[in-house]
């Protein structure tokens, strides 16, 4: 009877040991690396605050997160739409050079003359480059 429980035990302990799967884990990593690099918007989130500075230009003060967790992005091209009145007046496109890297945040500040009576803004990311793997590695050096 000993014997008939100890095996059980054995046999329960040996089925209940998860092995992690190299391969598996790479195929993971790679279709998750394809799906952030394809789709750059999904993954940076960008935020900012505005005011008038004394020489009356409006200076934007803002940051974009990289929320991917496998891939950088550079050149990362965004939008800024000027709304005077709920109608858009006029519009800037900006490029961030920097490498952003997964979990990470770039600070950014613009300098625009707007024009009278723009009451708002709005900031969008366009589009950036996903960077590879051996960039990052080089970087890291």
């Amino acid at each position: 009877m000993k014997i008939l429980f100890a095996s059980v035990c054995m046999i329960c302990l040996l089925a209940c040991q998860d092995s992690f799967d190299n391969k598996t884990y790479s195929a993971n990593k790679e279709s998750l690396a394809q799906r952030e690099s394809e789709n750059p918007a999904q993954f940076l989130r960008i935020s900012s605050d505005d005011k008038k500075n004394l020489f009356g230009a409006t200076v934007v003060k803002g940051k974009v997160v990289n929320t991917a967790s496998v891939v950088a992005f550079k050149n990362t091209r965004i939008r800024m739409l000027c709304f005077a009145k709920g109608v858009p007046v006029e519009e800037h496109e900006d490029v961030l050079p920097d490498i952003i890297k997964p979990g990470t945040v770039k600070n950014f500040k613009t300098k625009y003359h707007l024009p009278k009576g723009t009451d708002s803004l709005a900031l969008t990311v366009m589009s950036a480059d996903a960077v590879s793997d051996s960039i990052l590695n080089t970087l890291k050096k």
